[in-house]
């Protein structure tokens, strides 16, 4: 069915809609309109786990901790409770960055309207991908500003701070990782590490894939039931190791990947199964 609906799509004969112009225009509206209400809720979202985070919300409803106040309230896991933090802190940064760069003072709210003040339009899994290199972020979105405002030749309006943003997270998260302070002066350990190094780059874009068949909102049982496990067979990776990088890519945290055996496996060669999986799985 996925092969029929592409034909259809990118055939010799133009594909023909029964809409008008005028309600396709409205539709993408529509669509355009709840993206950025995601993109808002991130804000909103981020905010409230802060403040309740830093109020030590869970003791006045008798949990022991945030772990388990998150998983009896809301119904989720450890993982998705911290990855929450990550987010809060991430943007937290974020907008110290932009305070400092553009010397403006805001007062610190909690309020819905407050928090969307803190919209950069950017999405959970780029706020979690940057979540251990808030500082790194932080410096660069700082320097940035700090320079167009000394230049004068561009106004700090709010789309000009809302793309030096977005194209500094965007520039972390495709930057290596930066070299170790000494590096090893023995060339085996050396050597060692830079096929350490590679292999975890190389789980990391394995995970990037996995999200493409199987989205961050999604649970792990739910993307284990999915499409995922089709793509896991294709490819030759034991569906574990495939959930493991997944939650690397999410979280960026090595320690996702405990258990499993790194495989180096071009990102070429695993681009294939992924489109023709997501073209079944939309089938």
């Amino acid at each position: 069915m996925g092969e029929q609906h592409e034909d259809q799509e990118h055939g010799s004969e133009p594909a023909r809609s029964s809409l008008t112009e005028a309600r396709a225009r409205e539709m993408t509206a529509g669509l355009r309109e709840a993206m950025d209400d995601v993109r808002r809720s991130v804000a909103v979202l981020a905010t409230r786990v802060r403040d309740a985070h830093a109020a030590r919300v869970w003791l006045p409803l008798g949990h022991s901790s945030w772990e388990s106040y998150c998983q009896a309230e809301f119904g989720i896991s450890r993982v998705q409770a911290y990855r929450l933090l990550d987010v809060a802190r991430a943007l937290a940064a974020i907008h110290g960055a932009v305070t400092a760069g553009t010397e403006v003072s805001r007062t610190r709210d909690t309020g819905p309207a407050a928090a969307a003040a803190l919209d950069y339009g950017l999405s959970q899994r780029a706020l979690i991908a940057v979540s251990a290199r808030t500082d790194v972020v932080a410096e660069l979105i700082t320097r940035r500003l700090t320079a167009l405002a000394h230049s004068g030749l561009t106004a700090l309006d709010e789309p000009t701070v809302r793309a030096v943003v977005r194209q500094s997270v965007r520039d972390v998260r495709v930057a290596p990782p930066p070299p170790p302070v000494d590096p090893p002066t023995d060339p085996v350990v050396a050597a060692g590490r830079h096929l350490t190094d590679d292999l975890f780059a190389s789980a990391y874009a394995i995970g990037e894939l996995m999200l493409e068949v199987a989205p961050a909102y999604l649970s792990e049982a739910e993307a284990a039931t999915g499409v995922m496990a089709l793509l896991c067979e294709e490819i030759g990776e034991p569906l574990e190791h495939g959930l493991a990088a997944r939650r690397y890519a999410m979280s960026g945290d090595r320690r996702a990947l405990h258990g499993t055996v790194l495989h180096r496996l071009p990102a070429a060669v695993l681009r294939a199964p992924v489109r023709r999986w997501a073209r079944c799985s939309a089938a």
